[in-house]
């Protein structure tokens, strides 16, 4: 019986797949919220900085500012570069 169900198992509901968006968006949100008042205008320097030397979108460029400890911060920053 139970390999039966196996095979007839039915997508999982919206309710669930609602609930595992929200934790998502809560998730960027919490992330985001620990980010410091000049983060935005950094992000916007360095796109305009790199447009000058490649032909890029903000969408092609992802920055992260991480937390490492108490005095230890990380800047990622991610280009696709056209080809």
């Amino acid at each position: 019986m139970a390999l039966l169900d196996f095979f007839l198992l039915r997508k999982k509901n919206t309710a669930n797949i609602a609930k595992e968006r929200l934790q998502i968006i809560i998730a960027k949100q919490n992330k985001n919220f620990n980010e410091p008042n000049y983060f935005p205008q950094l992000k916007n320097e360095l796109l305009i900085v790199i447009s000058k030397y490649i032909k890029i979108t903000p969408e092609m460029i992802t920055i992260q500012l991480e937390q490492k400890g108490i005095n230890i911060s990380i800047l990622e920053l991610n280009i696709k570069i056209p080809e």
